[in-house]
């Protein structure tokens, strides 16, 4: 993540650039015996949560010092919250109920800066920036969405919950974690079943070794409440109509899409996608082909939007888009989309109606597929502008295999002795199976002694192709 500049009223304190003398007090920042540890994020090594050794001070001052240390943290968590896609007053309203997890924030500042509190001097507002953004974005990368909850529920957002045995266990880095996650749905509670999230599961469909392996690559899905988070996704889905067998599927590839708040997040971004045109009565099989589509941030919904929008694509075709291809939230605009609306372009194909025919296409490297299917025409004689056309009559082509599809259908369409602008007027040639009808078809017309343009070889039903070889064959 880029440094981010904090909007003046926020209220960061702006320091010089190399801190100031602080009078000895300064010093004594030691955390308290609850210095906060976060059990289900791999972004730093809890064991280097330590504190920072320092003499004795007047309450006061120290006071005075975490006070702004942490009006500043709320401040970056803030920024961090609504860079992320939340409204201001919701980024707001959690940072005012996440005291536990502020505190934390601090305690990173000074683990972080810690021969600068031994010089006593004051942290600048972009150092404590500066340390504080790329520990969020670790979070962030780790729980995605689910990072609001966490911050919430900070210290320990499951300390009501866990079994006593996990206690013995030590806070170190994510790998134990994860045990102990596993070890929480393995093991029975005191009543001698196993805990009420595995049984929720198992009844929806799931076995004991998925909810496993969800939890190794998820580990707070282990304490996510069932009714509460769990139970309200699955009447969602269910109203939605997703077939409830469709729903274990759902959540073993995004288990993320359980810890998203209902009202907060979910249910907004979906009016919000509606108003773009995604069609409601689809949400469906939106989800069952792309769960991850209702996980992303506005601000990231909102970036690929204004992108389509820059392409000339309209409204209306920007909710067929995300109903058809909801895959396309997943690219990046500057790293796929982008790139890749500039190379078709440079080819002269069109790339506002090309995204609408195959969004798929977008996801490709420039470089390792693109290009050589582009060479591999521009090598067998074509030109570039019948390329493009090419192109823009068949938007899939470029997705197309060359070793198992283009090269194999191209040798063929060499042996049927059409002229190459037959497949410059139907490059859909190379969507159709070789065995099961280029092959067949061909062996047929040429049977009959008659001969079709390529269209009406391949594009026509059985039935029609038959009473054309007929007209053909008897001359009418």
């Amino acid at each position: 993540m880029t440094c981010l500049e904090a909007p003046h009223h926020l209220g960061l304190r702006p320091c010089p650039p190399h801190g100031r003398r602080l009078p000895p007090s300064r010093l004594d920042l030691s955390l308290s015996s609850s210095t906060c540890r976060l059990p289900i994020c791999n972004a730093q090594s809890y064991a280097d949560d330590l504190r920072v050794a320092a003499p004795q001070s007047p309450t006061s001052v120290r006071s005075r010092l975490l006070a702004a240390e942490r009006e500043e943290a709320k401040a970056v968590l803030s920024l961090f919250l609504r860079q992320k896609g939340l409204r201001s007053a919701l980024a707001a309203r959690i940072v005012n109920k996440s005291d536990g997890f502020i505190e934390h924030l601090v305690s990173k500042l000074q683990i972080a800066y810690r021969s600068r509190y031994a010089e006593g001097r004051e942290l600048s507002t972009p150092e404590i920036r500066d340390a504080l953004l790329p520990y969020l974005e670790a979070l962030f990368r780790e729980h995605g969405d689910g990072l609001v909850e966490v911050v919430e529920n900070f210290p320990d957002p499951f300390s009501m919950e866990r079994e006593a045995s996990s206690s013995s266990m030590p806070f170190t880095p994510t790998s134990s974690n994860k045990q102990k996650a596993i070890a929480r749905i393995s093991m029975p509670t005191s009543g001698g079943e196993l805990p009420e999230l595995v049984l929720y599961l198992l009844d929806l469909g799931m076995d004991h070794e998925e909810i496993k392996n969800i939890v190794r690559k998820f580990p707070a899905f282990a304490y996510y409440s069932v009714d509460r988070k769990i139970k309200p996704l699955v009447e969602l889905l269910l109203e939605l109509g997703v077939p409830r067998s469709s729903i274990p599927g759902i959540i073993k590839k995004r288990p993320q899409l359980c810890g998203i708040s209902m009202s907060d997040n979910l249910k907004p971004m979906m009016v919000y996608l509606e108003n773009l045109g995604v069609n409601k009565a689809q949400w469906d099989k939106v989800i069952c082909r792309f769960p991850a589509f209702l996980t992303y941030s506005r601000q990231k919904v909102e970036t690929t939007v204004s992108f389509l929008t820059e392409l000339g694509v309209s409204k209306k075709n920007i909710g067929k888009i995300l109903t058809r291809c909801p895959h396309l939230m997943s690219y990046s605009v500057n790293d796929n989309l982008r790139p890749t609306a500039e190379y078709f372009r440079s080819i002269g194909a069109d790339p506002a109606s090309l995204i609408l025919k195959s969004p798929q296409a977008f996801g490709l490297n420039v470089d390792a597929k693109l290009k050589p299917i582009t060479e591999f025409f521009l090598e067998r004689g074509f030109s570039m502008e019948e390329i493009g056309i090419m192109v823009n009559r068949f938007g899939i082509i470029h997705t197309l295999s060359l070793e198992e599809n283009l090269l194999p259908k191209y040798e063929f369409f060499l042996t049927m002795k059409y002229p190459r602008c037959e497949l410059v007027k139907f490059p859909q040639y190379f969507g159709y199976s070789l065995e099961q009808r280029i092959k067949p078809r061909y062996a047929r017309m040429t049977g009959c002694g008659v001969r079709l343009i390529l269209n009406q070889m391949l594009s026509i039903s059985d039935a029609r192709f038959e009473e054309t070889l007929k007209k053909k064959r008897g001359g009418v």
